[in-house]
């Protein structure tokens, strides 16, 4: 049994040897981070550095007159509680529906967003170019980023990046602590990282979902402004939409580059301010912070041949359309994070938690499948 025991721990100290030795000689020092904590989860902002996204005036939601009169049916009580949902907002013709939240989470407490970042980083390019910092969608990658500017990358346009068809060998894995999108999230040179892609499928041929092509919108963003994220989102969203909260949004380092495809932290509530903002196409009240035509590409199928060779019909700029209803429309993130809109109800619910159902048709779990069915019933 001692024998056992010290071969044992001789065999663990030449694993972690040589793996350190691996981290540091190829420069991927952020393996430690990435196995340290393993997998992603909504109280990340904890690990990382973040830049503030700050409120001015708060506007709170005025509360319906049936605010929680209404119950989520059992069937997705059940859902919610089995996939450890903390909270659930329903924002209903402009007012406070309904609202639940569980364990230590509140109507303030900061949750990680994930892929629904992709959503606010698409309104932060809609909003450029409605300021004319962007000309269009149609200006090439490389009139920003000098990275893109030879070979087919000189092909690459802002919407390629929107409808995800960059053409990139951008690796989407998540469970593989050596790909890009690991090396994203737990690295510290994140400039580096999404522009050292290679353009090898004509840009606009291909959706193919990439974290990278968001990142790259980001860049953009920030290089046509002249601020960050954090900055520009405070002025074009969180302070006109009245947020009551500062959000976080994680950099890949102290005073670094935010993480646009992934990581703004923030609350269900003012989460819900997005989704109105999309209700109203584009506008808080009546004041536009996007242009109509931008609106109506963001929520229309790009319709670009997928991997199956059939067109997308659930996709727009950034954000996700419901297979089973064009008019509904959602950001989505990756434990189940949900802004969802529903028009003709005139209804956002917003819905957070730790885990997520495995995924059905395009990327439809049955989660949101009984949120949206259920918003259908209100």
């Amino acid at each position: 049994m001692i024998k056992f025991i010290k071969r044992f721990f001789l065999v663990l100290f030449v694993i972690i040897f040589l793996f350190s030795a691996y981290a540091v000689i190829s420069g991927k020092t952020y393996l430690f981070k990435a196995v340290w904590y393993n997998f992603a989860g909504i109280d990340d902002y904890k690990i990382f550095s973040n830049d503030t996204v700050n409120i001015s005036l708060p506007q709170p939601w005025p509360v319906s007159v049936n605010f929680n009169k209404t119950n989520p049916p059992d069937e997705l009580d059940k859902i919610l509680k089995r996939l450890n949902t903390v909270a659930v907002v329903v924002i209903k013709n402009d007012s406070l529906f309904y609202e639940k939240y569980s364990g230590r989470y509140s109507d303030s407490s900061w949750s990680n967003s994930f892929s629904m970042a992709k959503s606010i980083t698409s309104l932060l390019v809609g909003a450029a170019i409605k300021e004319g910092k962007i000309k269009s969608v149609d200006e090439p990658v490389g009139n920003y980023l000098a990275e893109f500017r030879q070979g087919l990358a000189a092909n690459l346009k802002i919407k390629n990046l929107l409808t995800m068809s960059s053409g990139s060998d951008w690796d989407e894995a998540y469970a593989n602590p050596l790909s890009i999108t690991t090396e994203a999230y737990y690295g510290s040179n994140i400039y580096k990282t999404a522009t050292r892609v290679k353009i090898v499928k004509e840009p606009g041929s291909l959706h193919d979902y990439k974290s990278g092509d968001t990142e790259l919108l980001g860049l953009i963003v920030e290089k046509a402004t002249g601020k960050s994220l954090s900055q520009y989102a405070s002025e074009k969203l969180w302070q006109p939409l009245g947020a009551e909260h500062p959000a976080l949004w994680s950099t890949d380092k102290k005073n670094g580059i935010e993480k646009a495809y992934c990581c703004f932290n923030s609350n269900a509530r003012d989460f819900a301010r997005i989704g109105q903002l999309m209700l109203d196409s584009g506008r808080w009240k009546g004041n536009p912070v996007i242009d109509m035509d931008y609106y109506r590409q963001s929520v229309t199928p790009c319709n670009i041949p997928d991997d199956s060779g059939m067109p997308c019909t659930y996709y727009g700029y950034q954000w996700w359309i419901s297979p089973a209803d064009s008019h509904i429309f959602y950001a989505r993130g990756i434990l189940g994070q949900y802004i969802i809109v529903i028009p003709s109800k005139k209804i956002v619910i917003v819905r957070l938690g730790h885990k997520r159902s495995d995924l059905r048709v395009n990327g439809l779990g049955e989660e949101v499948n009984s949120l949206i069915t259920w918003g259908l019933t209100l």
